[in-house]
């Protein structure tokens, strides 16, 4: 199956060598480059790709404001993959918490960035332990103390699936999971997806950023 791309970043030259990379993959079709926010969304809503590499800075519509316009259109199901020169929390909490399902440095090798795409395209969160341990740390000084769990939300998950969903936000695969509560793999596969499901969450990612604005994971505490 062909993941359709679509690239969006203000320089030229970006674009241009995104587009050779990607292109030479014989899974992987981009169908459109886009030089700011505002023409990303408005190709995105033109031609629905299943992935799209955002930057950050361009002018007009930021990255992050494309991404959160992009990702709560209920008829857009695109997820987006936030490229980016800056390594700063504030931009990996911004961009997660607008929807991006993956964030990866410009730095990174073409075999990097075309793995990345296919990680998110499958639903996975694309977040390195680096990242994961920024982001809680993030979440930890923005959140100042514990907050309550969202109950309404959290009380349609059964006890299994809480202990999944606390795991992933911890930053585990679902190999790890699978390993720390002595299921199948494909048993945490499934609660995965329910999990999505009954919270009306995108992808991994988001129910990672959910488990922590809700309360449900608290960084620095002890949550299992």
């Amino acid at each position: 199956m062909t993941i359709r791309v679509m690239i969006a970043d203000d320089q030229a030259m970006v674009r241009e060598a995104f587009s050779v990379l990607l292109g030479a993959q014989p899974d992987i079709e981009v169908v459109a480059t886009a030089p700011d926010g505002l023409e990303a969304v408005a190709r995105a809503e033109e031609l629905r790709p299943d992935v799209i590499v955002m930057d950050i800075r361009m002018p007009g519509m930021n990255g992050i404001d494309a991404t959160r316009e992009i990702t709560r259109q209920a008829g857009l199901s695109a997820k987006i993959l936030v490229l980016t020169t800056f390594d700063l929390d504030e931009y990996v909490y911004e961009a997660l918490r607008a929807g991006a399902s993956g964030f990866l440095l410009k730095d990174a090798s073409g075999v990097q960035l075309a793995e990345a795409v296919r990680v998110v395209a499958a639903g996975d969160a694309l977040l390195s332990p680096e990242i994961t341990k920024r982001l809680i740390k993030e979440f930890s000084q923005l959140s100042g103390s514990a907050k309550p769990p969202a109950q309404v939300r959290i009380d349609v998950l059964t006890n299994r699936e809480t202990e999944v969903l606390t795991l992933v936000a911890q930053g585990l695969s679902n190999a790890e999971i699978a390993g720390e509560l002595v299921v199948a793999e494909q048993t945490v596969k499934t609660h995965m997806g329910s999990i999505l499901q009954k919270l009306q969450l995108r992808d991994r990612t988001q129910a990672a950023v959910f488990a922590y604005e809700t309360g449900l994971v608290v960084p620095g505490r002890t949550n299992l």
